[in-house]
C-alpha cells in the first residue's frame, strides 16, 4: 500500500519535508515578535523547555499514529480506536484537523501573497517602474487576489506531483535556500549600528518574568503551532515514513531544526528592530510595548530597508524571499492534509484532488 500512497525516499527527505512544515511564518515572523513582546530571553528559555518537554512528545505521538495507520489522518486515528464511540471521536478529531489545516492555508495564502508582492516590489523599483512599485507596495484587492492565487497555484503544482517528486523534492531544495538567505541576512544586520543592543535584549533573560502565566501560555502555543501539531499534518507525514526508520531520532531532528531556525530567526529580527530604532524608526511605545506587533514585517522592517538606500532594495528582496520560502514550505504540508484524505476516501486521482481542493481553499 505504501508504494501506491507514496513514501519518503530517504531520512533526509522526510526531515526536510517535516522541518519545512514546521519552519514557516510562525518561526520567522511569529517567534521573534512573541519574544520581543514577552521579555526577550525569558520567552526564549520557556519556549525551548516547552518545545522539548511537551511539543516533542506530541509530535512523536502524531508521527507514531501516522506510521502505524499508513493512511490519512482520519483512517489512521480510527485504526487505533476499538469501540464505535472511539471511532466516531477519531473521525471528529481527524477530520477537524484536516478542516483546520485547510482554513489556516486559506489565510496563510493571503499573507504569503503579500510576501511575494513585497519580494517583487524592489525589482520593480530597480527597473524604474514607479507605477508597478506603487501597486505592489499598496494594499489593493487586485494585488491581493493575483498573488494569493499565484501562491495557491504554486502550492498545488508541488503537491500534485506526489510525495517523493513533489513534497520531498521541493523541500530538499527550499530548506537549504531558506537557511542560506537567513544566515546571509544575519551577517549583514549584525554589522549595523544598534544590532548589538538588540542581541543583548534577545539573549539576556529577565528571570523575574520567566514564570509569568501569559508568557508560558504564549510560549506553549508557539511551540505547538510551529511544529504543525493538531492539524493532522504530522500524522500524514508519519504515514509516509518507512517502518525501517527510527521515529524517535527523526522526530528529534525535526524538533531540533524547528527550534534552531526559530532561535536563528530571532538573531535576525530582534537585532534588526534595534537597528531600525537606531535609524530613527519608532519600535517601542513609552511603556516599552512593541509597536505594530502584528505588522512588524510590513511596516517597521520596510522602514529600515528604506533607510538603507539602494542596498536596502537588495536586503528587502532577500528578506521577503526568505519569508515567501518559509510560507511555501508550510503551505505544502497544509494542502497535503485534505488532499491525502480525498485521494484515499473518494479514490480520486492526486492531480484532480489537489486542484479541486486548491480551488475551494482559494474561494474561501
Amino acid at each position: 500500500m505504501s508504494a501506491v500512497r507514496g513514501e519518503f525516499s530517504s531520512r533526509f527527505g522526510f526531515i526536510m519535508a517535516a522541518a519545512g512544515s514546521a519552519v514557516g511564518l510562525g518561526n520567522i515572523w511569529g517567534f521573534p515578535t512573541q519574544t520581543a513582546s514577552n521579555g526577550g530571553a525569558a520567552f526564549l528559555i520557556a519556549y525551548l523547555v516547552l518545545a522539548f518537554c511537551l511539543a516533542y512528545p506530541a509530535l512523536m505521538a502524531e508521527l507514531t499514529i501516522g506510521r502505524h495507520g499508513q493512511a490519512n489522518a482520519v483512517s489512521s486515528l480510527r485504526k487505533i480506536s476499538n469501540t464505535p464511540l472511539q471511532k466516531r471521536f477519531a473521525f471528529v478529531v481527524g477530520f477537524g484537523g484536516i478542516i483546520c489545516a485547510g482554513l489556516i492555508l486559506s489565510f496563510y495564502a493571503i499573507v504569503a501573497g503579500w510576501m511575494i508582492s513585497a519580494t517583487v516590489e524592489p525589482i520593480a523599483t530597480l527597473a524604474g517602474s514607479d507605477t508597478a512599485s506603487t501597486w505592489l507596495s499598496e494594499q489593493s484587492l487586485s494585488r491581493n487576489m493575483i498573488f494569493t492565487a499565484g501562491f495557491i497555484i504554486l502550492t498545488v503544482a508541488i503537491i500534485s506531483r506526489g510525495v517523493e517528486h513533489g513534497i520531498e523534492k521541493w523541500s530538499k531544495r527550499l530548506m537549504p535556500a531558506l537557511l542560506s538567505i537567513l544566515f546571509a541576512l544575519i551577517v549583514y544586520v549584525m554589522m549595523q549600528e544598534g544590532a548589538m543592543t538588540g542581541l543583548k535584549a534577545y539573549l539576556v533573560p529577565d528571570f523575574k518574568s520567566i514564570l509569568d502565566p501569559e508568557l508560558l501560555v504564549s510560549a506553549l502555543g508557539q511551540a505547538f503551532f510551529s511544529l504543525s501539531l493538531g492539524t493532522s499534518v504530522m500524522i500524514i507525514y508519519g504515514s509516509y515514513i518507512s517502518k525501517k526508520e527510527n521515529l524517535v531520532s527523526l522526530g528529534a531532528y525535526v524538533t531540533l531544526i524547528d527550534v534552531f531556525i526559530a532561535f536563528v530567526a530571532g538573531l535576525l529580527i530582534i537585532p534588526a528592530m534595534y537597528v531600525a530604532q537606531a535609524q530613527g524608526v519608532e519600535i517601542f511605545s513609552a511603556t516599552g510595548e512593541l509597536l505594530s506587533e502584528d505588522t512588524l514585517v510590513f511596516q517597521l522592517l520596510p522602514a529600515l530597508f528604506d533607510g538603507m538606500g539602494t542596498i536596502g532594495l537588495f536586503v528587502g528582496f532577500a528578506f521577503f524571499a526568505l519569508m515567501s520560502i518559509a510560507a511555501l514550505t508550510s503551505s505544502i504540508s497544509m494542502l497535503e492534509a485534505p488532499v491525502s484524505y480525498a485521494v484515499e476516501r473518494f479514490t480520486m486521482s492526486r492531480v484532480a484532488a489537489t486542484w479541486l481542493i486548491g480551488v475551494v481553499i482559494a474561494l474561501v
